[in-house]
């Protein structure tokens, strides 16, 4: 029924600008703005992400989107430099940056965005 249909995910939040400086300034990633109150973003391989404003807004307990990287340490770092800093999570073994080195999973550490959801930033996932 969808075979060749655009799918884009999307997320909500409590303030647009708040998200467009945020997501466009401090992670410096491309963003448009599709239609009065929304922002795109405009992500690498085409997978544009819609963030919308929601009056009854919560925040994600769950990762709502997530950035592959080849050094998980040096991202964190960045992060830490524009004022970001890690979650850190029960179960999970962090090191004092907030990044978790697991054998069956990538390593990676997760931060918020300003309305409070959930990001992570991990290196590629293990050759099976």
């Amino acid at each position: 029924m969808f075979q060749g249909t655009k799918a884009y995910s999307g997320f909500a939040t409590d303030d647009i600008d708040e998200a467009r400086g945020f997501y466009g300034g401090k992670l410096g990633l491309e963003v448009s703005e599709p239609f009065p109150g929304g922002l795109n973003l405009n992500l690498p391989g085409g997978r544009d992400t819609l963030i919308y404003h929601k009056p009854d807004f919560t925040p994600a307990t769950y990762t709502i989107l997530n950035f592959e990287v080849p050094d998980a340490e040096a991202a964190v770092d960045q992060l830490n430099s524009h004022g970001i800093e890690m979650e850190r999570y029960e179960g999970f073994d962090q090191d004092e940056k907030g990044i978790a080195r697991m054998s069956d999973a990538p390593t990676g550490a997760w931060f918020t965005d300003p309305a409070g959801n959930i990001l992570c930033v991990h290196e590629p996932f293990p050759a099976s």
